[in-house]
């Protein structure tokens, strides 16, 4: 049943990405334009997920624990620290250069959108060389699990 919801949560989430315009790298690039042909229109979407993030929190967080869970997954630091910082800035400019962000990005794949066939094996590269970087499990060296 989790996967199913976690494929149906996803699905509904890419759909929503087609229809708000937001697989188009040009209208997420022309957002960030804010001295040109400026687009506020992924600020709407932005506004309507944290409307329905707000409300879903508020609700899930009545219960002890989650539906399909033994419990909630929460980080256990708080600290905004250097690697946090770092990364950001990372998602940031690649999201600024590529006009991607990782869901958009999958979305576009099979929209076929121009530039989606060099940035995701990028995306896909810079993982795990982020991965190789903090020594986190993954492939090695010889492409192995």
């Amino acid at each position: 049943m989790r996967n199913i919801l976690g494929f149906a949560s996803g699905l509904v989430f890419g759909i929503g990405l087609v229809v708000s315009g937001m697989a188009n790298p040009a209208k997420v690039l022309n957002f960030l334009d804010l001295a040109g042909a400026w687009d506020p229109s992924l600020g709407f979407v932005m506004g309507g997920a944290l409307v329905v993030t707000y409300l879903g929190y508020r609700l899930v967080w009545r219960r002890k624990t989650p539906v399909l869970a033994e419990g909630f997954d929460l980080p256990s630091s708080r600290r905004t620290d250097r690697p946090l910082v770092i990364g950001a800035a990372l998602f940031g400019i690649g999201w600024g250069i590529g006009g991607f962000c990782p869901g958009p990005a999958w979305t576009a794949l099979a929209l076929l959108a121009p530039g989606t066939l060099i940035f995701l094996p990028m995306m896909l590269f810079g993982l795990w060389l982020g991965a190789q970087a903090k020594g986190l499990p993954g492939l090695n060296s010889k492409g192995n699990p």
